[in-house]
């Protein structure tokens, strides 16, 4: 932990301002899971304090995300007992804790960066889409909400075209001037004056319309935000209202299939997308260190069995959150784990404070950290890699958008590995000649989707020809590609074509192919 405070100067304002960020968001996903609002904030404070000190990870922040708010919905209304939803979320922890163990967290590192980066732009992008609606003060939508399809029957699209004619002006005027201070301060202040670098700007964002406000209401009542339109945080009047935000599991629904299919569910689901969080925010870490993503499985599968055995939603790695606390400028763990603390502490003794801040401000914040996330250079830089790595990029944003993060992911993985088969296909059989002497070099791994480019090459070989196939610098060849060339090899003097089979440097695959005009094939 020595190391983790001599970056305390970087990381206390990150944590504040990942907590501005993290209370709005651990409260409107639990809205939008069906689960009570305390709920997300157990989440987040575990997800900070508890995930934050045995990851392993220096810059991801944890806590209840948007991509299991459908899956939660579900299992919650099959279930129809809270406690016994609580009972699949420690199980479904005790099951991460396992994937860690036999070591599944490799899966993150076969996704391609492609697709890794498409996924943050994604998130960018749907940050400002999302958000633009909260910034001038239409909630129709639960703050967090990620998926194209919204609960209100609208989606990104048309909740965007529509917020058109529900603008708040004060909702507006309070996040126009949150958007320009992040602006001013971020990219001119802090860059002229070193000294200031400490204070966090979403800080000032906040503070600045949280004032704002205030002023409307002594002032400008007209405008002034109702409580619809600010932070809402569960108040506790003393000790026993507070501990009566905690709920248990009732472990009597261990019996109970739908328990150990959500279970399963929310297992697999917050695995994938924490490793899928993990590789994006080590992406984005200006020192590029890795995460030891099998720890971080033990890590999340601890943090979800201790958020279901006190009464809160499912965690994972949070990119909003995550992106939120790089751009504020941390440098080790301890953001992460001194946002929670903080959560922990503003829901105990300072509620009615937190209260007061504008939902509007909190959008700013979103918006600016979107992006940082979806800049217009992180599209060139794909454009100048080639079509093979721009569009499985912008696929995969395109997906995301469409449909939700996982699918999205999904769809740019099929992407990006067509256009790796594709590349393979192209580089796998070279055929050049001159006058009737033919070469065709197989290199890398040929595969059965070699087979009619290989056959038809082999076919337009005029007669009379001499014919050299050289498989010295292939590493795979499919029996299916063998069996075509011996079967060329066995008719080919009926053209008076001569082929000659360079000879591999394995042996065992050279003996596959049958010598010129032998009347069978050799497989053994």
């Amino acid at each position: 932990m020595k190391n983790y405070f001599r970056s305390a100067g970087k990381d206390i304002p990150a944590s504040i301002v990942v907590v501005l960020v993290a209370l709005p968001l651990c409260l409107g996903i639990a809205l939008g899971s069906g689960a009570p609002l305390f709920s997300g904030i157990i989440a987040g404070i575990v997800g900070g304090i508890v995930i934050g000190l045995l990851s392993g990870s220096h810059l991801s922040v944890s806590g209840p995300a948007a991509g299991l708010t459908v899956i939660v919905a579900t299992a919650i209304a099959k279930l129809q007992v809270y406690e016994a939803f609580l009972l699949a979320v420690v199980i479904a922890g005790i099951l991460q804790v396992v994937l860690g163990f036999i070591k599944a967290g490799i899966l993150g590192d076969y996704v391609p960066n492609a697709v890794i980066k498409g996924m943050l732009a994604a998130i960018g992008i749907l940050l400002i889409l999302k958000q633009m609606p909260h910034l001038v003060g239409y909630n129709s939508d639960f703050i967090g909400d990620e998926s194209f399809k919204e609960a209100n029957s609208q989606n990104t699209f048309t909740a965007f075209e529509n917020f058109a004619s529900k603008i708040n002006e004060g909702a507006l005027l309070i996040g126009i001037v949150a958007l320009l201070i992040l602006i001013v301060w971020d990219g001119w202040i802090v860059k002229k004056i070193k000294k200031v670098q400490l204070i966090p700007g979403a800080l000032l964002a906040v503070i600045a319309g949280t004032f704002m406000n205030e002023y409307f209401k002594t002032s400008i009542p007209s405008i002034a935000l109702q409580s619809n339109h600010l932070v809402t945080l569960p108040v506790a009047k003393d000790v026993i209202s507070f501990l009566s935000f905690f709920t248990f599991p009732d472990w009597s629904f261990i019996t109970n299939k739908e328990v150990w299919i959500a279970a399963v569910t929310i297992a697999i689901v917050a695995s994938l997308e924490t490793l899928l969080s993990i590789e994006a925010i080590d992406n984005l870490d200006p020192l590029k260190r890795a995460t030891p993503t099998n720890r971080e499985l033990k890590a999340q599968g601890v943090g979800n069995l201790i958020s279901g055995l006190i009464g809160g939603i499912p965690v994972t790695s949070v990119i909003v959150r995550s992106s939120a606390n790089v751009y504020a400028g941390a440098k080790t763990k301890l953001s992460a784990i001194l946002h929670g603390l903080l959560l922990l502490l503003f829901v105990l003794f300072i509620p009615e404070i937190i209260n007061h801040i504008p939902l509007s401000a909190l959008a700013a914040i979103l918006i600016f950290t979107g992006y940082k996330l979806a800049k217009v250079s992180l599209f060139k830089e794909f454009y100048k890699k080639g079509l093979d790595q721009f569009i499985p990029f912008v696929v995969t944003i395109l997906a995301i958008l469409l449909t939700d993060l996982l699918i999205g992911i999904l769809i740019g993985c099929g992407v990006a590995l067509f256009f790796l088969i594709r590349s393979n296909f192209h580089s796998a059989v070279l055929v050049v000649n001159d006058t009737n002497n033919y070469l065709i070099r197989l290199r890398k791994d040929v595969s059965f989707l070699n087979k009619p480019i290989i056959k038809q090459k082999l076919e337009e070989i005029p007669e009379n020809s001499f014919v050299l196939i050289d498989i010295t610098r292939a590493d795979f060849i499919d029996k299916d590609v063998i069996e075509e060339i011996n079967h060329y090899m066995q008719h080919a003097h009926l053209k008076n074509i001569k082929v000659e089979v360079k000879k591999s440097r394995n042996k065992s695959m050279h003996q596959l192919f049958s010598q010129p005009n032998e009347l069978k094939y050799e497989f053994n």
